[in-house]
């Protein structure tokens, strides 16, 4: 139908149309027909593209989903005429701001790590020391970088030095909520004001460890579908 259609508007223009590789083209100034594309459906979680597969809803034929990064999932289709895919669906991750290598008040500090942290055993420490230090009151014991020292109350009015830890294993919504946070070392750092910042310190290896996280959920939740042929996941 279209190509009968585009023959009668080349025909209106003395022109010609060539089927090649199985497109079409014009031998005027008309452009190549591509097949279109679809728009993809967006989604925030993990669950919902879960959702979609398994009740295949759209009806599709056999599809890949492929792991793009720790906060992005797409489903797409097999190549069209023109060896394009269909982005179908695209899962982002719905995640909080978190500021790190940057010095903040402890106070906001606070609020940082029990808000957009998993609790851990490190958190829970860092917590405890960071609500009970002195204003003014950061002093570094070392000069390698490493070392922090600082004064904590210890009771009702009594001060004590305490230690820094460091360097400390944390869990910071960092990746879907569908899976378990990757845990990943940070070095954590005081200074007068007081106020305190964590730096990364895995090389970034975490991304790695969420995305392998997420494509074994998914081969959990989506294990008939993959049996079938009808899903092949990549990572």
């Amino acid at each position: 139908m279209i190509k009968e259609a585009m023959q009668y508007i080349a025909g209106l223009a003395n022109k010609e149309i060539k089927e090649v590789g199985g497109q079409m083209f014009s031998t005027g100034s008309l452009e190549e027909i591509q097949e279109p594309t679809s728009t993809a459906l967006k989604v925030r979680s993990l669950s919902a593209l879960v959702d979609y597969l398994t009740k295949n809803y759209d009806k599709l034929d056999p599809v890949m989903i492929h792991v793009v990064s720790e906060t992005e999932v797409q489903v797409v289709s097999t190549f069209n005429r023109d060896k394009r895919r269909n982005v179908l669906l695209q899962a982002s991750a719905l995640l909080p701001s978190i500021s790190f290598e940057r010095f903040m008040d402890v106070e906001n500090f606070n609020i940082l790590l029990q808000s957009c942290f998993v609790a851990t055993e490190d958190s829970k420490a860092i917590l405890k020391l960071v609500g009970n230090i002195q204003e003014e009151t950061v002093s570094s014991v070392t000069d390698d970088g490493i070392s922090q020292q600082v004064v904590a109350k210890n009771g009702v009015a009594n001060v004590e030095k305490v230690r820094v830890p460091n360097p400390v294993s944390l869990k910071p919504f960092r990746t879907f909520i569908d899976i378990a946070q990757p845990e990943c070392s940070f070095v954590f750092r005081m200074k007068s004001g007081p106020s305190a910042a964590l730096f990364e310190a895995d090389g970034g290896a975490w991304k790695l460890q969420a995305m392998a996280s997420i494509k074994e959920h998914l081969n959990t939740k989506l294990a008939k579908e993959i049996e079938s042929g009808f899903v092949t996941i990549i990572a």
